[in-house]
């Protein structure tokens, strides 16, 4: 299974059976990000903002592999979507591997969210707040969900991403040295190690 970050809260996700491509962003939204043109089976969008529905940016192949895809409701903002609206956390089973794109959760996990969830191998969450949980709060659910392998999505680097949230290291001051994995290549095949890592890739140029 190989993972690609193309900025912000997008990602292709390809393996043998299909690919997938999670919340493409409209040109302009994202400042400093342009987002190429994809390719695709299937796109998913966390929710309607122009910043992670740009369904246009990616080519489908109009092929329906097989897909084992699961998705959980969950709020963009801590106010039960009154801020925001609503928010879909999905699940991606494939290759043995578990893996969740959290899109633009804004709150903690409830009890039942959680359950709901189970064990998760990779998980994609915002770490910038404002818009989504911040830091802390993203520290707290990995802890709680414990992921082999994190990568965070959605903060900026300098004037590059949205400038309401925050830069990367606040959230990586929050994890032993040892455990974070700092990735040459935007694009990486997913491995499982025996102890949690935190992959951080490169900033899309």
């Amino acid at each position: 299974m190989r993972l690609t970050w193309y900025g912000h809260s997008c990602f292709h996700l390809e393996w043998d059976e299909g690919t997938l491509v999670f919340d493409p962003y409209t040109p302009g939204k994202v400042p400093g990000l342009t987002l190429p043109l994809l390719h695709a089976d299937r796109v998913i969008c966390s929710h309607k903002h122009g910043d992670h529905n740009y369904v246009a940016g990616v080519v489908c192949s109009g092929q329906m592999p097989d897909m084992d895809i699961q998705q959980f409701p969950s709020f963009h903002d801590a106010e039960q979507g009154t801020l925001r609206g609503d928010n879909l956390i999905t699940v991606v089973h494939a290759k043995g591997i578990r893996l969740a794109h959290l899109g633009d959760l804004g709150h903690p996990l409830t009890k039942a969210q959680t359950e709901a969830l189970g064990q998760v191998d990779v998980l994609l969450i915002p770490v910038g707040g404002f818009y989504t949980i911040d830091a802390a709060q993203a520290k707290a659910l990995i802890d709680m969900v414990s992921p082999s392998v994190v990568v965070p999505m959605h903060y900026r680097r300098g004037e590059q991403g949205l400038q309401q949230i925050e830069e990367l290291a606040p959230f990586l001051t929050l994890f032993e040295k040892e455990k974070i994995v700092y990735l040459k290549e935007s694009s990486t095949e997913l491995k499982l190690p025996q102890e949690q890592e935190i992959l951080v890739f490169p900033w899309p140029e």
